[in-house]
């Protein structure tokens, strides 16, 4: 009999929608592997809808909180649901910003230059010297991130919103210049390395889920060194962080004449997109992987004790 598999897509994250566009894909692609699959659009009762479903295996297609952040991982462990992508401890070691640098620099890892501040003060003035990025500490795909370059007199007035929903801290890291390049390992093994051309300056939420948002370079147009170099610290970062199934790092490389030459690791997704413009699919395709392939392979990599 068909393996039952239940596909978890949507939650409440400012990414609820992406999230719902890559739970579509996977679902779908399931269906054609021969999966028996429930698609779940997550709730906060999700605890029991998965106790009264009882699948053999999760498909984990949630992006930002609950589903990156070792909540649902939590839920999933104590249900004893087998699920995908990393376990409780490195998605919440990932998703928070600041402690995951941490985690990296100790490991040997390249990582930027910065501080955690209050937003409110953020706003008021530079943290650092311009150019410079500000992040929330734990939000992914590039929701509620500023750019302030020397053009900026002032900080990002944003930060000063009563509506801000990203937190009341904000990570400040100095700007690199240069390529964006971004490396997914699946299992144990690193795939190619894409590098990232935003029709736009930057590499926004927008850039990334709008078809035509971006350009995708595979295999980045780099020195080989600097590609293997990309690899590797993916690989590193994934295990650093103690990552299971399929995570992507995203660096930026200084390449400018002149330039510094470094290659430094922003951050690793373990929760990342799985729509028909990801770069997930796109890296495991250059590698011989369908996309059906790679979702059937995740939902076999399923486990608890992650």
């Amino acid at each position: 009999m068909a393996k039952h598999v239940a596909v978890l897509m949507g939650g409440w994250s400012a990414e609820r929608e992406v999230s719902l566009r890559s739970g579509k894909a996977c679902a779908d692609a399931l269906e054609g592997q021969g999966y028996r699959v429930t698609r779940i659009d997550v709730g906060r009762d999700i605890a029991t809808v998965l106790h009264t479903l009882k699948p053999e295996a999760a498909l984990n297609v949630l992006h930002g909180r609950p589903g990156e952040d070792g909540t649902i991982q939590g839920i999933l462990e104590t249900i004893g649901i087998p699920y995908s992508h990393s376990g409780v401890l490195a998605s919440a070691l990932a998703m928070h910003k600041q402690l995951a640098k941490a985690v990296l620099r100790e490991s040997g890892i390249t990582v930027p230059d910065g501080l955690v501040v209050p937003r409110l003060e953020a706003a008021r003035q530079h943290p650092l010297a311009r150019p410079y990025v500000v992040k929330p500490v734990d939000e992914g795909s590039s929701v509620g991130v500023f750019i302030v370059t020397e053009a900026h007199e002032h900080p990002p007035q944003e930060l000063s919103r009563k509506d801000w929903s990203f937190g009341e801290q904000v990570l400040v890291e100095r700007y690199i210049p240069g390529k964006e390049l971004t490396c997914a390992v699946v299992g144990d093994k690193a795939l190619g390395v894409i590098e990232i051309v935003p029709a736009v300056t930057f590499y926004d939420y927008e850039a990334k889920y709008a078809p035509g948002g971006s350009k995708h370079l595979l295999p980045a147009p780099i020195a080989p060194d600097v590609y293997e170099a990309a690899r590797r610290m993916a690989l590193a970062a994934h295990q650093a962080l103690g990552c299971r199934g399929v995570s992507r790092a995203d660096f930026r490389y200084d390449d400018r004449k002149g330039g510094t030459g470094e290659l430094v690791c922003l951050e690793v997704n373990t929760q990342p997109g799985m729509t028909e413009t990801s770069l997930v699919p796109e890296m495991a395709a250059h590698a011989g992987l369908s996309f059906g392939e790679l979702v059937s392979w995740m939902v076999e990599d399923a486990s608890v004790n992650r």
